[in-house]
């Protein structure tokens, strides 16, 4: 390694990630040990250390055996050099390098300026050669963190996403062969890779990318090098709009995210450029300008599967671009992504696939299919992920016309108007057509609720508040716990890779998280019962039984409730409550627990998210007798919260159904 004076510096996190633990444990550290490495640089907000003091710390303390891997320690001296383009430039060298057999670099000098880089390729092939698995994959680990690190300055296509357009491409060719990809704009060369994995098999594809970042086609380069070393490729760095390197390309499919929204795309110097067939793009629609190079690459029988910007189907500026594509049948169809496709993430992209100008197309329409509520519960209970095989269900159905929902065959002449707008929400219905089944169905469900609240209400009317409530006990759970009356068990991290979303399968058991609460939601996340019973019994799972009480351990979201449709399985932050039947009714105990002061008093009260000690909640110390008369009347309370909650649900139904009966005209008086 060659010496540096400076040396290489690692932040809290960077400790963190080289131990394999938590930021928490590196600033316990920091506190608890006097000879903690002291900051090098940085602030007080954000210190810096020296990565070989870090080092030696961990080893010294015993902390090194749980360093995650010498790729992890690697990366810190490859981030030190600071420049986006050495450090991608190096990455992919490692990756070249990596195809040859991990064979040492055969430069027989350099300058000062490349011995770094040169120490840091030699490390890694060093790591490679040490276990020949590992290769492919620290090669991909310093590529995601590098992207990780500029994701500001690189636009990479997510692999759901690059593997979809190759499987929109493969089934709207029906069965052809696809002998040759391009991507003029091939950035890391996702969608090639992409391409390389679904049509290897086939032999005799090859591959061109083009970009006019060099490092970016260097990095693509060593990808496809590393993922598909026996397919023929070539990338190249090169302007494609300004200096086109494919004249007569024939491509069989080009797959491509263009850049978007450049306003300095060569305008002026391609005016009378041969490949605007449909009018010369405006400077502010430069996607238009990629579109028509992209159709220049297609051979006779070529598609295009291309990522736009939602604007790109609106915008005025391209309405007489737009309608001499549709015109002219080149335009197949629009796909309308939902928000977190892809980046900008903020933003439902579109996908536009395309024929060849040259071929003949006998279609008189343009397919729209709208995805965008294609979402679901995200793994972590965070948010919402796109739900990527209903956008494949959806997208292949529109191209096999199927009449499902949100997909639409819009004739031609239809969208030659004024602006021509290609937006699939304009033309996909965002709802079927309520039916009059559908508004006897809304009002039996409204009566039904509305009969099951009225009977929940009237058990509850009989009940009066006591002027003076007696001066009962009460009791801790740590102290119904001493005594055997409780058992309780916390909740564990839930493998994310065993825990599926969506609905769930018969047989399935769900699983709970502190944003999943209730028996409502329990279906949205799921795992296998054969999963399910491995871990359980190598005891990495808390799994609930008939009559458990369920508290969550959050200040945020607190609750607690009996568990009724067992088993489930429970997540972090929350906990399972056994009682013993013969000395404890586990409804009393979830009515008390229940109450909000009760979680005000045990909480931590050290920030907003604030937890819950479940030990230091409190119940009434009663009779079994007393408990089982309050345990039914909370069971009779739950029943009125549910009732109350399903009229909510079954009213706003039943004004939809009558919404959209009054504005298609479908509603008269008796």
């Amino acid at each position: 390694m060659v010496q540096r004076e400076d040396p290489v510096t690692v932040t809290l996190a960077g400790i963190a990630r080289l131990a394999g633990v938590g930021r928490a444990a590196v600033s316990n550290w920091r506190r608890r040990y006097d000879d903690f490495p002291l900051p090098v640089a940085g602030t007080d907000a954000s210190p810096q250390f020296s990565l070989d003091s870090v080092e030696e710390w961990l080893t010294r303390h015993g902390k090194g055996d749980a360093v995650v891997s010498g790729w992890e320690r690697l990366w810190p001296r490859i981030e030190d050099l600071g420049d986006r383009d050495r450090m991608g430039l190096l990455i992919a060298r490692v990756g070249m390098h990596l195809t040859e057999g991990g064979a040492a670099p055969t430069e027989s000098a350099a300058t000062d300026a490349e011995a770094p880089e040169r120490a840091l390729v030699e490390e890694a092939l060093r790591l490679a050669r040490k276990d020949t698995e590992s290769g492919k994959a620290g090669f991909l680990f310093l590529l995601g963190r590098w992207l990780g690190t500029h994701v500001r300055q690189i636009a990479t296509t997510p692999f759901p996403l690059s593997d979809l357009m190759t499987e929109i491409a493969q089934a709207a060719r029906a069965g052809k062969p696809v002998r040759s990809v391009v991507d003029p704009a091939c950035g890391t060369g996702g969608l090639l890779v992409a391409a390389a994995h679904r049509w290897a098999d086939q032999g005799g594809l090859e591959l061109v990318g083009h970009d006019r970042d060099r490092v970016l086609a260097s990095v693509a380069d060593a990808s496809l090098a590393l993922e598909a070393p026996e397919i023929r490729r070539e990338v190249l760095t090169a302007d494609t709009l300004r200096d086109d390197p494919l004249p007569q390309a024939d491509a069989d499919l080009v797959l491509c995210n263009p850049p978007s929204n450049e306003r300095d795309w060569g305008h002026s110097e391609l005016a009378t450029d041969r490949r605007w067939q449909f009018g010369q793009p405006p400077r502010t629609e430069p996607e238009l300008a990629w579109v028509q190079h992209i159709l220049s690459l297609l051979g006779p029988e070529g598609l295009a599967v291309v990522l736009l910007p939602p604007a790109v189907a609106s915008r005025r500026a391209g309405r007489r671009i737009r309608a001499g594509l549709a015109r002219a049948g080149v335009v197949r169809m629009v796909v309308a992504l939902p928000v977190g496709a892809a980046p900008p993430y903020g933003v439902g992209l579109h996908l536009w696939l395309l024929r060849s100008p040259s071929a003949e197309h006998s279609a008189s329409s343009v397919s729209f299919v709208d995805t965008a509520d294609c979402r679901h519960t995200s793994a972590t209970g965070r948010g919402q992920a796109v739900d990527w095989d209903a956008v494949r269900e959806r997208i292949l159905a529109g191209l096999k016309g199927d009449a499902a929902e949100g997909t639409v065959a819009v004739p031609v002449l239809d969208l030659l108007g004024d602006e021509t707008d290609l937006t699939p929400a304009r033309h996909v219905p965002a709802t079927a057509t309520a039916t009059a089944v559908d508004l006897r169905r809304s009002w039996t469900d409204f009566d039904s609720a509305m009969l099951a609240l009225r009977d929940s209400s009237q058990a509850l009317r009989v009940l009066t508040a006591v002027r003076e409530p007696g001066d009962h006990l009460d009791v801790s759970v740590a102290e119904l716990e001493q005594t055997g009356a409780v058992t309780l068990a916390a909740g564990t991290s839930l493998p994310a890779g065993l825990v599926q979303r969506g609905p769930r399968p018969d047989g399935a058991v769900p699983t709970l998280t502190p944003l999943l609460m209730g028996e409502g939601h329990a279906g949205q996340q799921w795992m296998t019962p054969e999963d399910m019973e491995r871990l359980h019994g190598e005891g990495k799972l808390t799994i609930t039984a008939f009559g458990d009480v369920v508290v969550v351990g959050a200040v945020q979201g607190y609750d607690a409730w009996v568990e009724t449709k067992a088993p489930t399985v429970l997540g972090p932050h929350l906990h399972r409550l056994r009682v013993d039947p013969e000395r404890l009714d586990p409804f009393f105990l979830a009515a008390c627990l229940r109450v909000r002061s009760n979680a005000r008093r045990a909480g931590t009260h050290a920030s907003v998210s604030s937890r819950v000690d479940v030990r230091r909640l409190r119940a009434l110390r009663l009779s079994l007798d007393e408990q089982r008369r309050f345990g039914e009347i909370h069971r009779q309370l739950v029943e009125f919260q549910h009732a109350a909650v399903a009229i909510g649900s079954v009213s706003a139904a039943l004004g939809d159904v009558l919404a959209g009966l009054l504005a298609s005209g479908g509603l008269a008086s008796r």
